[in-house]
């Protein structure tokens, strides 16, 4: 699963992906800083099994600090969109290809209102970020009804004369944006269109890519710069709009993970406060930083966002899961001897034996049965995975 990080240039956007991952970018006070997309890795923060179980972990493929498993999630941050991208302005098209990789979109706004649609510099206040929600939105379905209305005419009535599924042939149409059959089942369900194609209007189409868009590609709002004047404000106004919404300080996280890096502070991603390492060497200037950082968001908003952004898209946008798979249920460990190696994030739904498959595609053909390492009771290979499991799958090469 890849979530985007996308938003209008001069958002913080960039800060943000640059927080949530230390990855170098560019970052700077004008519009179209990033001009190609930034890839890389952030971590998803969520309480280890290893505490209740009482055992000592070996994290693998994943990092294990005072019972909190930080698990590796991939993200990726776009250049930045301005009204009228779908036609191709400023940057639109590099960054419409990006969004087609995406699972879901983290949007990242200027609450402050100090950027206009463009992303350039305006009067602190004086911008509503209600409307970057609204063009964005716009945009992405502008951007994905003209794919669908390419030839849909011929398409159509070329369909109806075979009979075929309405949902199949705009997932069809559109699967170059990772729509998929259910999705489109749902959409038309939702909107109510007919069975059929070929009489839908433009209108009709429009309805159908707004409600493809909110399944397909999930949005999570960042309310960035909530440090500064008129934020407050805004962050309520953005909440009344119900869509979900996370308020953040993406200067205050850069600025506490580079502290934690060179060994001034200790301090982990989603903390809700830090202390000052032992042996650290902090000039006035630094001090007063870091006091700042404390006692304008720390303190206001209890942690500074990144990281519940991330968790929020993952967990509740994605709506996935924890699962540990272990090859030995009464020691919990892996061929290796290591205790819970591995921590897998898995879509909510997910069967044990898609689960296999994922760790291995011919482990999932040879699958026999999985065990439940806690009750040590047998699953089926249909077993519907739940957050926190800990199993182990048997396979025909195992009982060999």
């Amino acid at each position: 699963m890849q979530v985007g990080v996308v938003g209008k240039p001069n958002t913080g956007k960039s800060t943000f992906f640059s927080a949530a991952t230390l990855v170098q970018v560019a970052i700077a006070n004008y519009p179209f800083t990033t001009i190609k997309p930034n890839h890389g890795i952030s971590y998803v923060r969520s309480k280890c099994v290893h505490p209740g179980l009482g055992v000592t972990d070996n994290p693998k493929n994943s990092k294990c600090i005072d019972g909190e498993r930080f698990i590796p999630v991939d993200l990726v941050d776009t250049a930045g969109l301005v009204p009228g991208a779908w036609e191709g302005r400023g940057l639109g098209n590099r960054f419409l290809d990006e969004v087609r990789k995406a699972d879901a979109l983290i949007h990242v706004i200027d609450t402050s209102g100090s950027t206009d649609l463009d992303g350039k510099p305006v009067k602190m206040g004086s911008h509503d970020p209600l409307e970057d929600v609204k063009f964005l939105e716009h945009e992405l379905d502008m951007w994905m009804v003209q794919i669908l209305q390419k030839e849909w005419d011929k398409l159509a009535k070329k369909a109806e004369m075979a009979g075929e599924d309405p949902a199949k042939i705009v997932s069809e149409k559109l699967s170059g944006l990772g729509i998929r059959e259910f999705q489109a089942e749902a959409a038309l369900k939702q909107v109510g269109i007919g069975e059929k194609p070929s009489a839908w209007s433009k209108e009709d189409l429009l309805r159908l890519v707004e409600s493809l868009r909110k399944l397909a590609k999930p949005m999570l709002l960042v309310a960035n710069k909530m440090d500064l004047p008129y934020s407050e404000d805004n962050l309520k106004r953005l909440l009344d709009t119900g869509m979900p919404t996370i308020p953040a300080c993406s200067e205050a996280e850069l600025a506490l993970r580079r502290a934690t890096e060179k060994g001034l502070i200790n301090y982990h991603p989603g903390d809700r406060d830090f202390t000052i390492s032992s042996k650290a060497q902090l000039s006035p200037e630094q001090k007063t930083a870091l006091e700042i950082i404390r006692e304008r968001v720390l303190n206001v908003q209890g942690t500074t966002g990144v990281q519940n952004a991330i968790n929020s898209a993952f967990f509740k946008l994605l709506d996935m899961i924890v699962v540990y798979p272990v090859e030995d249920p009464e020691r919990l460990t892996n061929h290796d001897g290591e205790v819970l190696p591995d921590a897998y994030l898995v879509p909510r739904g997910t069967t044990l034996k898609q689960m296999a498959s994922m760790i291995h595609t011919e482990l999932g053909a040879q699958m026999l049965y999985g065990v439940n390492a806690r009750d040590k009771m047998r699953l089926a290979d249909t077993y519907l995975l739940k957050d926190g499991d800990v199993v182990s799958i048997v396979s025909a090469a195992q009982r060999k």
